[in-house]
């Protein structure tokens, strides 16, 4: 089975909650990798950022739909949670921030999809 087919199917088999904690999971561990990055390696510490700055991104704009069916404070809470890492993510750039904050956070909403129960990244 080639690698697409795998991840075709293994997206087919996961429900939402499943594919965020994945998603999170992904973003977290390249946010650990890109945090023992020498920081004049640049490129590889802000591809990590800004792939975690994106995932935020896009739930804080599915957040702001009046549609969501989220309870508001819940959405208001992402959305607060996304401007943090935005202007976090740009202090870590001008390395005026580490990256801790950012990995606790991904990890806490890791720990809250998968019902506390599971170990984040």
């Amino acid at each position: 089975m080639s690698l697409q087919a795998y991840k075709t199917a293994a997206t087919r088999a996961e429900n939402p909650r499943e594919m965020e904690y994945r998603l999170f999971g992904q973003v977290t561990r390249a946010l650990m990798h890109a945090a023992t990055l020498d920081t004049t390696d640049v490129a590889g510490r802000i591809d990590a950022l800004d792939w975690n700055r994106r995932v935020w991104s896009t739930f804080a704009t599915i957040c702001s739909d009046s549609h969501n069916p989220l309870p508001a404070e819940l959405r208001a809470s992402i959305i607060s949670l996304s401007l943090f890492v935005n202007r976090h993510s740009s202090a870590v750039m001008r390395n005026e921030g580490d990256f801790e904050s950012l990995i606790e956070i991904n990890r806490m909403i890791m720990q809250g999809l998968s019902g506390g129960t599971a170990q984040a990244a």
